[in-house]
């Protein structure tokens, strides 16, 4: 039986639809509010008298009207609180701080704790929101902190199967040293709705991020929100099977795309022909990209052609609007070979889905799962209306 809706929920749900047109339309008078949201005047009045007296929104000039008074114009206040965003990578620790409108308030990065344990994590990503809070001279409350993840994330565990994590309790070892509203989910996803939100997905109702890095996964976002399954798992792209009997993926399978894709297994391979290559595996990423020889250039080709064989399934699967390639070394790949990964993706998308679908590279940069982990926390406080999270 579904529940009668009180006049509190009410009240919430109008909050809400006010702060995200104010969020995403910026700045708007109160009578573009009322059009956009459907509200009445006086409704929309009402809310964002509560919502200035909160100090969430505040006054950005004014506009001529036709022959009336000027109209005030509202946007939400940047100074209304801080967020964090953290990007628990395989070789490094991005945490970034930043106002409510997610403009960079301060940022770290750390090297990864090797061995990469989820007490070792999680020890790292506290000592780098200290910092960058410290770093932000904030003096606005921290609204919540975001964190993405190298796997699936199922009430407040993470299960990621290449690096060894399997029910890692990481969302409790964090509260212990964390006084603030905590939000984690998988990396993919926070870049995804990161681009959705403000990137090159920004305007497209289905959009599907690939994000192609140390590993290899997916976003499926739907209205700026991303699709994460039953139980967190959805998006594992990287460990859908592209060749029978195939090359051995770090997950234990066989034939998985990340083993064909993914910056880890590009390297290592580059490195059997390379032996003097960089230890770092971005440097040594960026050297094969760089090298030219006739070796390099068969293991990117290679890359490539599966590229363009997992977008295609991709679209088959997802019929998306677009897709955005992102992720540091799927920027760096379609930086150089994007016209060869869309028509590789044609080759094997049915024609008419590929018709419908642009294919794009990410403009939020390659250190953006840090910016989208910071949506998270963001997202949390516009769809309650502007109250933080206790």
């Amino acid at each position: 039986m579904q529940r009668k809706l009180t006049v509190r929920d009410l009240r919430a749900g109008n909050r809400a639809r006010v702060l995200r047109t104010l969020y995403f339309d910026r700045p708007r008078s109160r009578q573009e509010i009322a059009t956009l949201t459907g509200l009445s005047q006086a409704s929309v009045s009402t809310v964002v008298g509560e919502l200035i007296a909160e100090g969430t929104v505040v006054e950005a000039g004014q506009v001529e009207s036709d022959g009336g008074r000027p109209r005030v114009l509202l946007r939400v206040n940047p100074a209304r609180g801080v967020v964090v965003g953290v990007d628990v990578g395989e070789t490094h620790v991005l945490v970034e701080a930043f106002d409510l409108t997610l403009e960079r308030l301060a940022g770290i990065e750390l090297p990864a704790p090797r061995p990469l344990t989820p007490e070792a994590a999680a020890t790292c990503v506290l000592r780098g929101v200290r910092r960058v809070l410290d770093d932000a001279r904030a003096h606005a409350p921290v609204l919540g902190v975001g964190i993405g993840v190298p796997g699936s994330v199922d009430g407040g565990t993470v299960h990621a199967q290449t690096i060894g994590w399997h029910g890692a309790p990481l969302e409790r070892l964090l509260r212990a040293g964390l006084d603030a509203p905590l939000h984690l989910d998988n990396g993919a996803n926070t870049l995804g709705q990161a681009e959705a939100w403000f990137g090159a997905g920004r305007g497209a109702p289905t959009v599907v991020v690939a994000l192609i890095g140390s590993g290899v996964g997916a976003s499926v976002v739907v209205n700026g929100t991303p699709y994460r399954g039953a139980f967190g798992g959805a998006g594992e792209w990287g460990h859908t099977t592209v060749a029978l009997d195939g090359a051995r993926c770090r997950c234990g399978a066989d034939g998985c795309l990340e083993a064909y894709l993914g910056a880890g297994a590009l390297v290592e391979r580059y490195r059997t022909l390379t032996p003097d290559a960089d230890d770092d595996q971005e440097r040594a990423f960026r050297s094969l990209l760089a090298a030219r020889t006739p070796e390099s250039e068969r293991i990117l080709a290679e890359a490539v052609r599966y590229a363009g064989l997992g977008i295609g399934n991709l679209i088959n699967l997802m019929n998306p609007t677009r897709v955005v390639v992102g992720g540091w070394a799927g920027l760096l790949l379609g930086e150089r070979h994007l016209p060869e990964i869309r028509k590789e993706a044609a080759h094997h998308a049915l024609r008419r889905s590929f018709e419908q679908v642009e294919v794009v590279l990410g403009e939020l940069g390659a250190e953006s799962v840090a910016l989208g982990a910071a949506t998270l926390p963001v997202a949390d406080f516009l769809a309650n209306g502007g109250v933080p999270t206790r």
